[in-house]
C-alpha cells in the first residue's frame, strides 16, 4: 500500500524526539512492502540540523511552512491509499488535522497517529473548545505510541472509532552495542530536551542526585539546559546527534530515563530512548511508571526508582559487572519482543482488519 505521513521530521532529530520512532516504524513498514512518503515542514532549523540523508526506504517531501504549500502537499498526498496526520508537526497542525480528516470523504483511509497522546488528551480535556475534539470521530483510526488502556479508553470516550497503541521499539540496524567512548565514560547519563512537564523530575532524579554524589561523574545531554544551575560533576553537552547515541548509551555505567509527568500519569508509555539504550546494552535506571513490567523485568532487565533517593541508592550499589548483566538482559528482551519489525507486523494486522471492515481493497 501507499502511505502518506504528515509529521514533524524524519531526517532530523533536532528538537524532535519522535524522529527515532518515525524512522523505525517507517523503515520496517517499507521492508514489509509498503511505499511511504513523509511530508515535513522546513521549520525549527531542523533541515539545517539533519542527521541523516533522504533514506532509500521513504520519499521525503520538505515543504515551506505556509498555507499555500500545505495545500500543495495535501494534493500531492492524494495518490496514497492511507493518509496519516501525526501529532506535533509544529506548524499548521490544526489545518492539517482538519484537511486530512476531510480526505475520508474522498475515499481515503485516514489515521491520526498521536506520538504524544497524554499531552493531546490533557489539552482536549481541559479545553472544551479545543478544535481537535470534534475531529476525533472523523478519523478512521487513532494510533498512539503509548498509553495502554487509559489512553485507549480516553480516546474511545472522545468518539474515536478505534484506538490502538503502536509502542516505541528498537531498530537494531541503527541502535546497537559499540565500543565504549572515553567522552562518555561517566557514572550516569541523562539525555532529554528541557520540557516544562519533565523539568521538576529532572531536578529530583538527576540534578539533585549529582549534587549529593560529588565523587561520581554525570553527563546531561539535550537542548535547553544551558542556563540551568548544575554542579561541577555534571558535564552538559547539549544536543547529541543520533550518530553518537550508541556510544553515549554504551559508555557510562548507567543511563537514566526520566518520564514526562503526562507520560507517567497515563503509564504504558516507554520513551524511545529506553529502547535505544536497551538496544545498545545499557544498564537503564528509570523512574517508575505503570506498565514497566509489560516491557522489561524490573531488577533483572531494568532498574526502577521512585525518587531521587532511590536513584542514589541504585547507583551507589551498582558495580560494572552487575550493570553489564542488566544491560545484556535488556538487549536480549528488546531483540526478542520489541523491535520495529514486531511493531510493523502488529500494524499490518490492525490495518488489514480495519480496511476490511471499511470494505477497502488492499
Amino acid at each position: 500500500m501507499k502511505f502518506a505521513f504528515f509529521g514533524s521530521s524524519l531526517v532530523s532529530a533536532y528538537w524532535n524526539g519522535a524522529a527515532t520512532y518515525y524512522r523505525g516504524i517507517i523503515r520496517a513498514m517499507n521492508e514489509r512492502g509498503h511505499t511511504i512518503t513523509f511530508y515535513e515542514p522546513d521549520a525549527y532549523d531542523r533541515q539545517k540540523n539533519r542527521d541523516m540523508a533522504d533514506p532509500e526506504w521513504a520519499r521525503i517531501v520538505v515543504y515551506h511552512p505556509s498555507e499555500a504549500d500545505v495545500f500543495r502537499v495535501l494534493h500531492d498526498a492524494m495518490d496514497a491509499d492511507v493518509i496519516i496526520k501525526t501529532s506535533g508537526v509544529g506548524v499548521f497542525d490544526e489545518l492539517l488535522e482538519t484537511e486530512v480528516a476531510k480526505l475520508k470523504d474522498a475515499g481515503k483511509f485516514v489515521i491520526f497517529w498521536d506520538v504524544d497522546a497524554p499531552a493531546t488528551l490533557d489539552r482536549v480535556h481541559t479545553n472544551d473548545g479545543d478544535y481537535f475534539k470534534e475531529l476525533i470521530p472523523k478519523y478512521d483510526l487513532v494510533l498512539t505510541y503509548g498509553g495502554g488502556d487509559p489512553v485507549i479508553n480516553a480516546y474511545t470516550d472522545l468518539g474515536a472509532k478505534k484506538c490502538y497503541p503502536i509502542y516505541n521499539a528498537l531498530d537494531p540496524s541503527t541502535h546497537h552495542p559499540v565500543e565504549k567512548d572515553s567522552r562518555f565514560d561517566v557514572d550516569l547519563v541523562f539525555l532529554g530536551n528541557r520540557l516544562p512537564d519533565r523539568e521538576k523530575r529532572v531536578e529530583d532524579f538527576f540534578l539533585k542526585v549529582a549534587a549529593d554524589m560529588p565523587d561520581q561523574k554525570f553527563i546531561l545531554g539535550g537542548n535547553g539546559w544551558h542556563d540551568k544551575p548544575m554542579t561541577e560533576n555534571i558535564n552538559y553537552i547539549g544536543h547529541v546527534f543520533t550518530k553518537d547515541h550508541n556510544a553515549l548509551n554504551c559508555s557510562p555505567k548507567a543511563v537514566l530515563n526520566i518520564s514526562r509527568d503526562s507520560m507517567a500519569k497515563y503509564g504504558f508509555s516507554p520513551a524511545t530512548r529506553v529502547f535505544e539504550a536497551a538496544g545498545a546494552g545499557a544498564c537503564i535506571i528509570t523512574d517508575y511508571w505503570e506498565g514497566i513490567e509489560f516491557f522489561f523485568e524490573p531488577g533483572r532487565e531494568i532498574l526502577v526508582a521512585r525518587s531521587g533517593e532511590e536513584v542514589k541508592a541504585l547507583l551507589s550499589a551498582l558495580d560494572p559487572e552487575k550493570a553489564l548483566h542488566i544491560g545484556q538482559a535488556a538487549l536480549e528482551k528488546v531483540l526478542e519482543k520489541h523491535t520495529y519489525t514486531h511493531r510493523a507486523a502488529e500494524l499490518d494486522i490492525i490495518l488489514q482488519s480495519e480496511l476490511v471492515d471499511n470494505r477497502a481493497v488492499l
